[in-house]
């Protein structure tokens, strides 16, 4: 059976995840909490707004209302980065070469290592930023699409249009697919080789949650009853196949997926606090965690594969060591 070691916060946690081996706990005012030999905090941001796990450099990067981006490292750590004046910070993301992005208002903006920053302006405000998986590109999610910008030269960006509010974006780990979550109870998709669009519809929430399988070949989803996984093995993507349903429960809402680092296997998180595990080839599931107080906001496998750090909105965190 599972184990767990509890860790009652009090606030929303906005991300869980392993720095170092050690599981971190995120909260919205931007305190941020360990497991390390006992329970340990330091602060960040000024009020919380996103975060994103940068793996390959082992760090957190966070930005806030106080229009601050900050990197937290192992052992808490925080060094401030970048500042947008007196504008909330509304995405984040870490890219090659030591690189991040932001959002705030209207414009994009790129972080190199070495300090420079570099604006991409926008007709409307951007909703999300992410790094495309080789390159220094990066695809930023806005009202009406998506724009591809080349963040290191002077290139055309690429407006990909699809009508709606495009609120978050990812690509697809080999770079061949884009996809964003939206305003309204859907993903949309594009083939980047021939933009090409992927309908990802008949969700009856929104999705909040998105985690790709080992080499992508699947994405699953939260917002419905059951984590929605789509194929992403064939050279279009899902289009024209079902998705896989897995750990339905029709009195509770799926509301964060996290995906194993080296099976089809995914963590799934519901709206009571529940987490269960479940595979792909046969639908098998494994209760992880019966349930607590509030809806799973976040979970992370660590780097050993044996344990999954989550958080809830109510607080209620922890870490689960599935090998019992």
């Amino acid at each position: 059976m599972p184990t767990i070691a509890p860790l009652d916060l009090d606030g929303h946690c906005m991300a869980a995840v392993f720095l170092a081996d050690v599981p971190h706990f995120v909260l919205a005012d931007g305190s941020i909490h360990r497991l390390d030999h006992g329970h340990k905090s330091t602060q960040a941001n000024d009020g919380l707004l996103c975060t994103f796990h940068d793996r390959a450099n082992d760090r957190l990067i966070t930005g806030g209302e106080d229009g601050k981006i900050f990197a937290v490292k192992p052992g808490g750590e925080v060094e401030e980065l970048a500042q947008a004046g007196r504008k909330w910070i509304t995405s984040v993301a870490a890219g090659p070469q030591g690189a991040l992005a932001y959002a705030t208002g209207r414009s994009a903006f790129v972080r190199f290592a070495d300090g420079k920053v570099k604006e991409f302006a926008h007709p409307r405000s951007v909703e999300g930023v992410s790094f495309a998986p080789k390159g220094m590109r990066i695809g930023v999610a806005r009202y009406n699409g998506a724009t591809l910008h080349f963040a290191a030269t002077e290139g055309t960006p690429v407006e990909l249009e699809w009508a709606g509010a495009h609120t978050g974006i990812t690509f697809s780990p080999d770079g061949n697919f884009l996809v964003t979550t939206m305003q309204e109870n859907a993903l949309h998709g594009w083939k980047l080789a021939d933009g090409k669009h992927m309908r990802m519809t008949g969700y009856p929430a929104k999705v909040k949650s998105l985690s790709w399988a080992p080499k992508g070949r699947w994405l699953a989803s939260s917002g419905a009853p059951a984590a929605i996984i789509w194929p992403f093995q064939g050279k279009d993507g899902p289009m024209g196949k079902a998705p896989l349903e897995l750990g339905t429960r029709g009195d509770a809402m799926v509301t964060c997926v996290s995906c194993h680092p080296g099976q089809d296997i995914a963590a799934i998180g519901y709206n009571d606090g529940m987490v269960l595990a479940a595979r792909f080839a046969d639908s098998r599931e494994v209760l992880l965690r019966r349930g607590g107080k509030g809806a799973i906001t976040s979970m992370a496998w660590d780097k050993k594969e044996r344990r999954i750090a989550f958080g809830s909105d109510a607080g209620d965190c922890g870490v689960i060591d599935i090998s019992g």
